[in-house]
């Protein structure tokens, strides 16, 4: 399948566009400027690996959509965007001027604009300077809403992120097989990357990869470091189809574990299969969540458990690695079908995850590797 498409039918799009505007009814504003990358895609189809460059798009209460971004992306408009109107900037232009025309135009110089902002791409500076340009029109944020409407995931969805649960599997038994003393985790990685590659993924990075005492701390990248017998090694693989991710982690010792090191892991395992099997529409995030803290509490295999136990993927671009519906215990929310989460458990230097599915009777695990303390 060529990337440089529609990576669901149109009427994905109509539907989703005409979501928001029922919205804009209600609110009594007149258009969406969206900022985010990941509303862009999600609204129109289009995607180019050059979203962080200055690029938009205006969601009219009536009539089409409009793109904004820089002319040499004419190509993956044409390719993936479903609506025809888009203004393109050149590297010489007034951005700046080219923005608040092309807006004015889509919504009127008068508009009561929903605006993304707490995207990434819209900088204070830029903010600024767009209000500067506009000064008829008044500003307000939707970014709740356009972020919430990506969590509900279509079936369509679901299957790229299983497809890249397959990826994430075949980067770990790479990992798995890579992970010998003498070796350097920046070997590991180059084996993981080329492994999730070839199964499918569109973007490399095995995530966390850490080994030795940065294996008990979260959110290391490799380095040369050169793997001892012994060592924990932290891995995360974290691989995307068409940006829609799955993750998972495994723990893995070099040469040899300790008969301790194995109970601990069987402890996490048996904390994670309680805490995923109470999962199921309605249910409020903080029952799961809940069972993690005081699992792991209980045995006493942290002193304190501070970080949250699921937060939910799916269509992500760097740098976002998550979307903001998080599990932890002041959560109000509850878990709904078509909801994906990636759902964790650390202790000691071990961690165990999974990316699930939440389904009409309970969840599905998108990964499925055995789940175990590997000894490499």
């Amino acid at each position: 399948m060529s990337i440089a498409r529609p990576w669901f039918p149109r009427e994905d799009y109509f539907a989703r566009v005409d979501k928001v505007r029922a919205e804009l009814a209600r609110t009594g504003r007149d258009a969406l400027v969206a900022f985010l990358p990941e509303t862009v895609t999600y609204l129109t189809g289009f995607f180019t690996r050059g979203y962080s460059s200055f690029q938009f798009a205006v969601i009219p209460l009536e009539g089409d959509p409009v793109l904004f971004c820089r002319d040499v992306e004419e190509y993956y408009l044409d390719a993936t965007c479903v609506f025809p109107k888009r203004v393109m900037w050149t590297d010489s232009d007034d951005r700046i001027a080219v923005a608040a025309r092309a807006i004015r135009e889509a919504a009127g110089a008068t508009a009561k604009l929903a605006v993304e902002m707490q995207a990434w791409t819209l900088s204070v500076a830029r903010y600024d300077a767009l209000r500067a340009a506009l000064p008829e029109t008044t500003w307000s944020d939707l970014s709740p809403f356009t972020t919430q409407m990506r969590f509900i995931k279509s079936p369509a969805e679901v299957a790229y992120q299983r497809a890249a649960g397959k990826a994430a599997e075949a980067g770990m038994a790479a990992g798995i097989a890579s992970a010998k003393a003498g070796a350097t985790e920046r070997e590991m990685a180059a084996e993981i990357c080329a492994a999730m590659i070839r199964a499918g993924s569109d973007l490399p990075g095995p995530g966390v990869l850490s080994s030795g005492e940065r294996a008990y701390h979260l959110h290391g990248g490799y380095s040369d470091r050169v793997l001892a017998t012994g060592d924990i090694v932290q891995l995360e693989t974290t691989p995307n189809v068409r940006h829609y991710h799955a993750r998972f982690m495994r723990p893995i010792k070099v040469a040899q574990a300790t008969d301790e090191e194995h109970r601990i892991v069987e402890q996490l395992i048996a904390i994670q299969d309680a805490a995923i099997a109470a999962v199921r529409p309605g249910v409020p995030a903080t029952v799961p969540d809940a069972i993690y803290r005081d699992g792991v509490l209980s045995a006493g295999l942290r002193e304190t458990y501070t970080n949250k136990t699921f937060y939910s993927v799916g269509l992500m671009l760097q740098p976002n690695g998550g979307e903001p519906l998080e599990a932890e215990p002041s959560a109000t929310w509850s878990f709904q079908p078509g909801m994906t989460f990636h759902t964790y458990v650390l202790a000691k230097g071990f961690g165990m995850s999974e990316t699930i599915a939440i389904t009409e009777e309970g969840c599905e695990r998108l990964t499925t590797f055995p789940r175990q303390l590997f000894v490499a």
